[in-house]
């Protein structure tokens, strides 16, 4: 396995929580020492949410993989009207829940570090529109399902609109077999009982990626149908059910340049016009040294979210083939199933065939974690948002 570039390493403390590996062409950059331990921050200020800021530091090439987080650090949100929001440390980052901000208003982001002050540059905080509708669709039946997302019409259709967009997600899952009946080891006889083990739960997840998009190819300033991100078709996420939930931000435009800037350096993986960490544009600064920040921290009235669904049979979706995993036996005694039981296995199929006039009892086992969905991570109460199953509900939006 060849060495990562400097380069890239740079790059991975900036996209915290993503992941890159591969083999590539081992390069030796040239680094600048005051590219090194940098102090990397990210997170936006918005009101009615609880905020969330991430500190770390970059980390040369024999570094650990693990980012070099920050604590101790004092991570406050100030407003010029004299208001102040202390951050926590908690869960990896540092928290705060905000109520409404003003309009009229400049806020920044504050931080005390080892003996240094950094703040973001104040900026009032900006309308954001709300959604018009998120859907899905497929291309072909052979093709990934793309999410796509139409903003309301514009505050200001006469200038380009800047978005951020994040989302979660949640899907329905279902356990690899299901069974309603048991075999009594006292009666020795089978027993037709539901609900012996959970067979539906559902899974969550945090999208990965921050999505930004610019109005300045759509009629009007409007954006509509923009692609977010897309699901393959084979994957479980889209089995049965799937919801997401779509959070949209107003940015301006030097927050939208510094995302793609930093969608830029993690693409092109290191190559010779990547730009160096110090280079990528940014509203964080050191108000004690001069030493450099990386990130830019945007500000929010509002942020616009919109729920939607996802249904299997409306999609072509591919279940991959499997083999029966069970276990099949003919014309087991109640001895052996006494046994099977015994074993930690569960019975799942009681077939009785004749075959020239003999009757054959064929039967088929499980274990727990092949009836229970729970084994597969899933949680079985059944989330407050999801549509009753004869219900054919259609998206709605939760501003």
């Amino acid at each position: 396995m060849m060495k990562l570039t400097k380069t890239i390493y740079f790059v991975l403390c900036l996209m915290v929580g993503i992941s890159l590996s591969g083999c590539i062409e081992e390069f030796e950059a040239d680094i600048p020492d005051e590219d090194s331990n940098l102090l990397v921050v990210e997170g936006s200020i918005c009101a009615n949410r609880i905020n969330k800021f991430t500190l770390s530091h970059t980390q040369g090439v024999n570094s650990s993989y693990e980012p070099n987080m920050v604590w101790g650090a004092r991570v406050s949100i100030y407003g010029t009207d004299g208001s102040e929001f202390v951050a926590n440390q908690e869960n990896g980052c540092y928290t705060c829940r905000i109520g409404d901000l003003k309009p009229d208003t400049e806020y920044y982001l504050h931080i005390e570090y080892d003996g240094e002050v950094y703040e973001s540059e104040p900026q009032k905080p900006l309308r954001t529109e709300a959604i018009a509708d998120v859907s899905g669709t497929q291309d072909t039946p052979e093709s990934g399902i793309d999410v796509l997302i139409t903003p309301d019409m514009p505050f200001d259709p006469d200038q380009t609109n800047y978005y951020s967009w994040t989302y979660d997600e949640t899907w329905e899952v279902h356990s690899d077999y299901s069974t309603h009946m048991y075999f009594d080891t006292e009666t020795m006889k089978r027993v037709y009982k539901n609900n012996l083990f959970p067979e539906v739960g559902w899974k969550d997840a945090t999208g990965s990626t921050i999505m930004v998009g610019a109005s300045t190819n759509y009629d009007g300033q409007r954006i509509q149908r923009l692609k977010l991100y897309d699901i393959d078709r084979s994957n479980e996420r889209v089995y049965y059910m799937y919801s997401g939930i779509v959070y949209q931000r107003a940015i301006t435009k030097a927050e939208y340049e510094y995302e793609l800037a930093r969608r830029q350096a993690g693409s092109e993986m290191g190559g010779l016009f990547t730009p160096q960490p110090s280079a990528l544009p940014t509203n964080i600064h050191c108000l004690t040294s001069n030493k450099r920040v990386i990130g830019f921290v945007g500000c929010s009235l509002n942020t616009s979210e919109y729920r939607f669904f996802l249904n299997a049979k409306d999609f072509s979706i591919y279940y991959p083939q499997r083999d029966d995993a069970r276990e099949w036996f003919e014309n087991l005694s109640d001895e052996d199933c006494c046994r099977m039981v015994e074993k930690g296995m569960y019975l799942c199929e009681w077939d009785e065939i004749y075959d020239h006039g003999a009757l054959i009892v064929k039967t088929a086992w499980a274990y727990d974690f092949q009836l229970d969905v729970r084994f597969k991570g899933a949680y079985i109460e059944k989330p407050d948002f999801w549509p009753q199953e004869e219900d054919d509900d259609e998206s709605n939006k939760d501003e």
